[in-house]
């Protein structure tokens, strides 16, 4: 039997970008932290998170037909730490609407995703979004490696 703590521990040494996850309730935008956030199709253009069945925000994306991703540069660490429950004086809410739709200002990459399909996976339901708008910058991205924060060096892309 594998135990959970070394579960998460052995693949907490898979380096991973930080992103945010933005949905709305009526009026209200709700955002949370994640790093199970991948591709999961070039043709369509689809996207995938995994949120825990029992965060909060589960039961708004259930009731909630799109979801923003934002992939948080470098040096957004305090917008990951308030938005994964751990607020840091000081930090707004920096967001920007797009298409009627929040999103994080200044992340390096922007998309807006319309929810195709929901799995539940063990402790996580796998929200599949097919990609209707995305925007990206240069920069470098915010990691997380083995319990920690951790930054790649900036370097230019070329196209």
């Amino acid at each position: 039997m594998i135990e959970p703590r070394e579960f998460r521990n052995a693949l907490g040494r898979f380096a991973t970008g930080v992103s945010v996850v933005t949905m709305c309730e009526g009026d209200a935008t709700h955002g949370l932290t994640v790093n199970a956030f991948m591709s999961a199709s070039l043709a369509p253009p689809l996207v995938a998170v995994g949120i825990d069945r029992q965060a909060n925000a589960h039961q708004t994306l259930l009731a909630s037909d799109r979801y923003g991703v934002s992939v948080l540069r470098n040096d957004q660490e305090s917008l990951s730490n308030h938005f994964a429950g751990r607020p840091t004086p000081g930090v707004e809410e920096p967001f920007v609407e797009v298409d009627g739709f929040p999103l994080l200002k200044g992340a390096l990459v922007h998309l807006i995703c319309r929810i195709v399909a929901a799995h539940e996976t063990g402790d996580h339901t796998l929200f599949i979004g097919c990609v209707e708008y995305l925007d990206y910058g240069e920069g470098a991205p915010l990691l997380y490696y083995a319990g920690q924060y951790a930054r790649a060096s900036e370097r230019k892309l070329s196209e």
